[in-house]
């Protein structure tokens, strides 16, 4: 099979993955074999690929935003059947047995594996995944448009519900990729007022067709405190200005997986009972209740096609913010 393969993390710039020759892989027991037909691209393959990121010592294949068709079922797997389209996330794998498992945070798992990092992801013609860690995608969805709801949905919805935004209440967004204009539509969905900080003017065209009642950049008064903030952005020096425009007993999620360092900030910003909270990867329940949640409400996704081969243009694309929505790599065999 043809894959984009990383061998060594280098600087965007340089081309890191290489458009590689490699065996298919055989589904082991409980695993399925995915022959895929897209795959989004995330801020997180651009961590994994510069080396932001601790990497297994090896080469792997990144890319966690997977839809395909099983073609091949492994020893005793049985929850799918070939011809069936599922979607492959981030998540690929905890242990099921330690105390985070067991109290439904499986998220927290000390042995969780991640797909593209720890096993090899999407920028593929084929992957294999166990098949707990499938998951069937609603027929409102073209394969290229669901793509981008299985990282930078879910992460965003699991980022929105852990800002503790309401109905009716403010929400502050900030960084408008991927995961904030999906998140933006389940927000506005809810009766939330929207204000989307970006420094992007496609960007801001972007959420104020989504809803946005305001936009602007992180240094502008929007006019309004913000009951609930989510950051995108992987830019630390966004903290203390988001916790300035928080309301008293507010909350600030921090929905990346990498961020630069945070600033010095004085105690006062922070006072009122604000609250910050980091956003660790995703559940299984956060899975299927954003894909159900994403399907009654048909959110849309905006998206950018690029073959397979141009992964590295992407990434380069993506780190100076030049994507209007999602990318998605479309795998043709």
């Amino acid at each position: 099979m043809q894959a984009m393969q990383l061998r060594r993390p280098a600087p965007i710039e340089q081309a890191p993955l290489a458009l590689s020759r490699l065996p298919t892989p055989k589904p082991g027991p409980g695993q399925v074999r995915l022959k895929i037909s897209a795959c989004g691209v995330c801020h997180t393959d651009l961590h994994i690929v510069e080396g932001d990121l601790p990497l297994p010592p090896r080469p792997v294949i990144p890319g966690h935003e997977i839809i395909g068709v099983v073609d091949a079922l492994g020893p005793g797997a049985s929850r799918h059947k070939p011809g069936d389209r599922l979607g492959v996330p981030w998540l690929n794998q905890t242990c099921g047995r330690c105390k985070y498992c067991l109290a439904g945070k499986e998220n927290l798992c000390k042995n969780i594996r991640f797909t593209g990092l720890h096993a090899n992801g999407g920028f593929a013609e084929y992957t294999i995944v166990h098949e707990d860690f499938a998951y069937p995608i609603p027929a409102a969805f073209s394969d290229e448009e669901a793509a981008p709801l299985l990282c930078a949905g879910v992460v965003g919805f699991r980022s929105l519900r852990l800002s503790d935004a309401r109905p009716g209440q403010r929400l502050g967004l900030y960084g408008f990729g991927a995961s904030a204009h999906l998140v933006i539509q389940v927000a506005v969905h809810w009766g939330c007022e929207v204000f989307v900080f970006t420094r992007s003017e496609a960007h801001r065209q972007l959420a104020r067709k989504l809803g946005a009642v305001w936009t602007g950049g992180a240094e502008d008064n929007p006019g309004a405190l913000l009951d609930s903030s989510i950051i995108f952005a992987p830019a630390g020096r966004l903290v203390p200005k988001a916790l300035r425009r928080l309301e008293r007993g507010g909350t600030l999620a921090l929905g990346g997986i990498h961020m630069s360092d945070i600033q010095a900030m004085p105690y006062n910003i922070l006072w009122h009972e604000r609250t910050i909270r980091s956003v660790a990867n995703s559940t299984r329940r956060d899975v299927i209740d954003f894909l159900t949640v994403a399907a009654d409400i048909r959110i849309k996704t905006e998206i950018e096609r690029f073959p397979l081969s141009a992964a590295n243009d992407v990434l380069q694309k993506m780190k100076r913010s030049q994507i209007n929505g999602a990318a998605v790599l479309q795998i043709e065999s």
